[in-house]
């Protein structure tokens, strides 16, 4: 039975997921507190210490918790209900198999269980395994797979129904360097067929590898939502750490030091300054002036700071004034 025809439109032109005003207590605890939070198309990392909520928000997306106030929804509906989980495809960190069955039995009975008759099911499980890099290991039994089998075979089941939102915790756990390049080879692709990708991980570099843009959360709350660039910009008031290579290194280190924006100075060997500023764009303007006008050897000049893992620290600076 297909949905009437104004249903399905209004289902097409909802967001994929939404968080609106989301809060969740364990009792006197509170998991998250009033997030609001908009996922479309493309890959989107979630990040934060323990304790800083992102199981939490995991669980209430995939429907295993409700929250205690606000809503959140899956293509317009709420996520606990069955019409919202076929839209969701979710891969765990933990294990929870049937061990006794091989690979593909495990992945064509989650097919049938998301509502695949026998012959799609079988089809696309085939499709799935072969997606994950899986179709040659598939018939071995689930008890003697390694840690990266298995978290292949997790995230087939997450696949093969072909939901529109996908959730992954640390999804490249255990597995080997060639394996992490196709796995976030797939998710680009799912991205680019317009799918929403939602990894959690505690592996920063990952998320500067794959993700389009990046969740930060501390404290239950959301701290900041952007592209990495997008959230440089918005914690421009941070302080930058610089590496400067330089032949008259002491010199141009007496120079810096009397700058207020300069917040630290380190010398390293013979040339290199290490450097802590505020206010980066005034303080590369005012650098750029001090080498033409003192003929100042310069051979590099680099921020160590432009990556997900600095942002990161940035962000859980600022959620003390909360």
């Amino acid at each position: 039975m297909t949905a009437p025809a104004s249903e399905s439109n209004s289902a097409q032109s909802s967001p994929l997921v939404e968080f609106r005003s989301a809060t969740k207590w364990y009792g006197d605890v509170i998991g998250i507190n009033d997030v609001t939070l908009t996922l479309g198309p493309g890959i989107t990392g979630l990040l934060g210490p323990n304790g800083a909520g992102k199981t939490t928000l995991i669980k209430l997306l995939t429907g295993q918790l409700k929250p205690s106030l606000g809503e959140v929804l899956v293509r317009g509906k709420s996520a606990r209900t069955a019409a919202a989980r076929r839209h969701f495809g979710y891969c765990p960190e933990g294990d929870n198999f049937y061990e006794e069955m091989s690979g593909r039995q495990f992945v064509r009975t989650m097919a049938r269980l998301h509502g695949l008759p026998p012959r799609a099911a079988r089809e696309r499980t085939e499709e799935t395994l072969a997606e994950v890099g899986m179709s040659d290991r598939a018939s071995r039994g689930l008890s003697g797979y390694s840690k990266g089998m298995r978290q292949r075979i997790k995230l087939a089941q997450a696949l093969v129904h072909r939901p529109e939102v996908l959730v992954v915790d640390e999804p490249l756990n255990g597995i080997d360097p060639v394996g992490r390049k196709e796995l976030m080879e797939l998710f680009r692709r799912l991205a680019d067929r317009g799918q929403a990708v939602l990894v959690s991980s505690h592996i920063l570099e990952e998320m500067d590898q794959m993700a389009d843009r990046v969740v930060f959360m501390g404290r239950g709350r959301v701290l900041a939502v952007g592209t990495l660039p997008e959230l440089r910009a918005m914690l421009a008031e941070q302080p930058l750490r610089i590496r400067v290579a330089c032949r008259q290194q002491r010199e141009l280190a007496a120079r810096l030091v009397l700058w207020d924006l300069v917040l630290g100075i380190e010398l390293s060997g013979d040339e290199e300054i290490h450097l802590q500023v505020s206010r980066p764009r005034e303080f590369y303007e005012r650098f750029a002036r001090l080498v033409v006008e003192q003929s100042f050897d310069v051979g590099r000049l680099e921020t160590t700071d432009a990556t997900t893992e600095a942002t990161f620290k940035y962000v859980m600076a600022a959620a003390t004034r909360f």
